[in-house]
């Protein structure tokens, strides 16, 4: 028998590490190598045991005692001697006591489907309906799509019950039989005479994985898994006022269900590209359109841009460089709501440059030609620059 790694190494966990550190340390390494999340890899399996025995010990605190102190040695004949069957992922109640449980579901809960009984004790829970897990995708899409909505076909890869043994994992003219070891139950019982006196625990079969069957002729479509990866296109409907990160769930498009179980969801992660004119501040859009020194001077009508197209926009005389006007109702359809935001255009004047001498001329006679009434903010600044230093004298 190969000597057993030490149960901090396993877990990745200095040997003083808290009772948080241990928890979270688990969760990382059951996502890693949990058998459900990667059916593809061969040494999940065994990985997964060692992972589950080591925490089985490192979380109780009697038992962790025992190990610091005198090693694998003060563990044996200690009631753990039915760490081998924890492969199938049946129960982890009974000497492990709830905790285990508890950090199964937080750690597989929101794959799996959740739900208080998904990965209780007994044998009934490795046969009851799961939930297919919830895969993610993510698209591009122009910044005009987002505002007005569209239609866009995805390709997808995801589980999906085989054909070939309608999911049974059995080949065609076969199917599961019941496991001689536990006799359909799922689970064995283990009793044994220890220094503490008689210990029994119930643990899930070793022979069928906790499952109550097992497949002599495994299907040779899905090699006994009962599912197959395939690939498939979807159309998505992408409504109108979605935004950059947002997330379009697609019911039912993730993995099969296990046992009957309903379908996962899919996921998609909506990326939207930046425009050119256009920014997005939640259901507003905002853009700058430039204007001459002249028509901010005297006033003007001018086109500017919106999502649905050019519109005429007043420009009022004497307006200011950076002055904000609202277009009401030309924003972004409000999603899954009745209504649209607003647009906002920035008026930015842009100075002249490159001037011949003439105009250098013309424009000098026009600037000696105003009085303090035609710059109202700069006579307003003098005034109070005035004040200022009076009041430093």
């Amino acid at each position: 028998m190969a000597e057993k790694r030490d149960y901090y190494e396993v877990l990745g966990i200095q040997k003083g590490a808290s009772e948080a550190e241990i928890k979270k340390a688990y969760r990382k390494m059951a996502r890693e190598y949990s058998p459900d999340l990667h059916p593809d890899r061969t040494d999940c399996e065994e990985k997964m045991k060692e992972i589950n025995e080591a925490y089985a010990v490192l979380s109780d605190s009697e038992k962790r005692q025992r190990y610091d102190q005198f090693g694998h040695g003060g563990l044996e004949g200690g009631g753990m001697g039915g760490m081998g069957g924890m492969d199938g992922f049946g129960g982890f109640t009974g000497s492990y006591g709830g905790d285990m449980s508890d950090i199964f579901e937080s750690v597989f809960g929101g794959i799996f489907g959740g739900g208080g009984g998904s990965f209780r004790s007994g044998g009934s829970s490795a046969n009851a309906p799961r939930r297919g897990r919830d895969i993610v995708s993510s698209i591009n899409i122009s910044f005009m799509d987002a505002c007005k909505g569209t239609s866009q076909e995805i390709s997808i890869a995801h589980q999906e019950k085989c054909t070939a043994c309608s999911g049974s994992g059995a080949e065609n003219g076969s199917k599961p039989e019941t496991c001689p070891n536990c006799h359909g139950t799922g689970t064995v019982r283990v009793t044994q005479q220890t220094f503490l006196g008689t210990m029994s625990t119930t643990n899930p079969c070793p022979t069928c994985g906790g499952k109550g069957t097992i497949i002599k002729n495994p299907c040779s479509k899905c090699k006994g898994m009962g599912r197959v990866r395939v690939q498939k296109h979807i159309s998505l409907d992408i409504p109108a006022g979605i935004d950059n990160g947002q997330t379009l769930r697609v019911s039912g498009e993730g993995d099969c269900g296990i046992n009957g179980g309903p379908a996962g969801n899919l996921n998609v992660e909506i990326n939207v590209r930046p425009h050119p004119i256009f920014r997005r501040n939640g259901f507003d859009v905002e853009c700058d359109v430039m204007i001459t020194f002249a028509q901010a001077v005297l006033g003007d009508s001018i086109e500017v841009p919106t999502i649905d197209g050019n519109v005429r926009l007043s420009i009022p005389e004497g307006t200011q460089s950076g002055t904000k006007q609202r277009l009401k109702g030309k924003g972004i359809q409000r999603l899954q709501k009745d209504g649209r935001g607003d647009q906002y255009v920035n008026l930015k004047v842009e100075v002249p440059k490159n001037l011949t001498s003439k105009q250098k001329e013309l424009l000098k006679d026009f600037e000696n030609s105003l009085e303090d009434k035609n710059y109202p903010k700069k006579k307003s600044f003098k005034d109070k620059l005035k004040d200022f230093f009076n009041d430093m004298k």
